[in-house]
């Protein structure tokens, strides 16, 4: 089953999760020092949440991450670099450890900049790895080293 992902900036994980908890009756399916996930089953939702700082310290919060849809094997994600062929700059990932997991990836923006990503899990992270990092995709296609702990 294939979903749809929305990955939110929140400044406080706590409220978010409750929040969120409570709108779609389901709990996290991953909790992390600031960083949350939930798999809804209705509507097929990866709702990803993750806690800023800079939100919190300037009182705003819920602003869009990225978006991504959820597949259920890397041949899915393999599938999706025809985005390259139909004329759209796409940057790959194998094997990169981001959001507390171990994932393949396609990255696309749409004309306004906003992050795409068509993605398989392929196993768990410990909960020491996988640091959160926007923009990711951005950097790399930019030219910019991304950081070691740099994902998503």
């Amino acid at each position: 089953m294939s979903r749809v992902q929305l990955a939110l900036n929140v400044s406080d994980l706590d409220a978010a999760i409750d929040f969120y908890s409570r709108l779609f009756a389901a709990t996290p399916a991953k909790v992390r020092p600031g960083y949350a996930n939930f798999a809804v089953d209705d509507p097929p939702l990866k709702l990803v949440l993750v806690e800023n700082p800079v939100s919190r310290a300037h009182g705003i919060g819920g602003a869009l991450n990225h978006l991504g849809v959820e597949v259920e094997h890397t041949g899915l994600v393999v599938q999706a670099r025809r985005l390259s062929a139909d004329g759209l700059v796409t940057t790959d990932e194998h094997g990169t450890t981001c959001c507390h997991a171990v994932q393949d990836k396609v990255w696309v923006d749409d004309p306004d900049g906003t992050s795409w990503e068509i993605y398989a899990i392929l196993s768990d992270a410990p909960a020491e790895g996988g640091s959160y990092v926007t923009g990711i995709s951005r950097q790399i296609r930019s030219g910019v080293a991304p950081s070691a702990t740099a994902c998503c």
